[in-house]
């Protein structure tokens, strides 16, 4: 993309010579104003949202296209629509180093059926979580119900419960409207899982920017107004819905539970240190949350050493291998002030961590496999 501009030096000397001239004709034979030369791009018409910069500084790139250790990516979705497309995500697994990829759900029922069956064909490769039903949740006797049906999934195939999702207006992305993760309802269903040995990924809240003013000091602003949560009437605040998974976390502490996306709390991860130092059964995965914690590198490096066996890895971001490529230059490499707007939503400048090979090989693989062989002892 060509770089904005306004007036070339050349059409800027044009008009300033240009005027003396007209001034000495006569008025009847003085020329008609020239039509103003048509831009591509004019500063004062750039919107935010096509906002693109292009970093200038001569600085190393590195480009890294495999990932240095195996990896388990514990944060993804049903995104192929065909075998075939999933035979071609088997491909760029192997590509890229992904050894096993978890395709995280809310289903139940017949579709939980159909996403099983789709991914079932690469045992190895693949595992599928399932969701809670919420029929009924606000009648009379809710739960028994839902409780077989998370025996039934366990029992067809699935490994895990979740993405079970809660941005302040309830579950299931506020179709169950004002049961949130720490509603007694829920108790049964969580103490199943522990029982089952599945454990759970919550999405609690959403980014900060989110919650924010849409305004001039929102830093934010370009992704947080297409996702803004400012204008929900009756959401439960940010540190509210904090609040709300810890107190589910700690009502069940025979349940492990992932927070994904960080917990949203990319912005405050002393916070997020302080509720997994109170809670031994959580755990964090940092899927789509690259751009929000790239900007500052140097106090990401410092938590991700400090929760090393905390932290899982996870993307949430389809499955093309430049997606792959992006997480691994953040995680490994120390490049600094490189873009990928297109991907994340943000104008932010990136720079990478370069994290020790110690921490890599943890946050990569060893945690997942910590949690993956606490719930096979726990299901026997």
């Amino acid at each position: 993309m060509d770089k904005p501009s306004s007036l070339s030096r050349r059409s800027f000397f044009g008009v300033v010579t240009a005027a003396p001239v007209a001034a000495a004709l006569p008025a009847d034979s003085a020329p008609r104003p020239a039509e103003q030369p048509v831009t591509e791009e004019s500063p004062e018409t750039i919107l935010l949202k096509d906002y693109r910069p292009h970093s200038l500084y001569k600085i190393p790139q590195t480009q890294i296209t495999r990932a240095k250790f195996p990896i388990i990516d514990v944060h993804s979705h049903d995104y192929a629509k065909t075998d075939s497309d999933v035979a071609r995500w088997v491909h760029i697994m192997d590509e890229v180093g992904v050894e096993k990829t978890v395709i995280l759900s809310q289903a139940t029922g017949a579709e939980f059926d159909v996403v099983y069956a789709k991914y079932s064909k690469y045992p190895a490769r693949f595992e599928v979580w399932c969701g809670f039903d919420t029929t009924g949740y606000d009648q009379p006797g809710y739960g028994p119900a839902a409780a077989r049906e998370l025996e039934r999934c366990h029992e067809k195939g699935a490994q895990g419960v979740g993405e079970l999702g809660d941005k302040g207006k309830g579950m299931n992305w506020g179709k169950a409207a004002g049961m949130h993760p720490d509603d007694p309802r829920l108790d049964p269903l969580f103490e199943k899982c522990a029982q089952l040995g599945l454990p759970v990924n919550l999405h609690v809240a959403d980014p900060i920017w989110m919650y924010e003013k849409m305004d001039l000091h929102n830093d934010g602003l370009m992704n947080a107004y297409k996702w803004r949560l400012d204008n929900q009437p009756g959401i439960v605040g940010h540190s509210g819905m904090m609040e709300i998974l810890e107190r589910a976390v700690q009502r069940h502490r025979h349940t492990t539970f992932i927070a994904c996306h960080l917990a949203n709390l990319s912005y405050d991860l002393t916070r997020l240190g302080e509720i997994l130092d109170r809670n031994p059964n959580l755990y964090a995965d940092i899927s789509a949350r690259y751009a929000e914690t790239a900007t500052i590198p140097r106090f990401v490096g410092k938590f991700y050493a400090k929760y090393a066996g905390r932290i899982l890895y996870g993307t949430d971001m389809d499955f093309d291998p430049h997606m792959y490529h992006i997480t691994f230059r953040e995680l490994e490499s120390w490049d600094e002030h490189f873009y990928e707007i297109d991907q994340f939503g943000y104008h932010w400048s990136m720079s990478g961590f370069g994290l020790a090979d110690s921490i890599l090989r943890q946050l990569y693989r060893e945690n997942a496999l910590r949690i993956f062989r606490s719930r096979k002892k726990t299901a026997m």
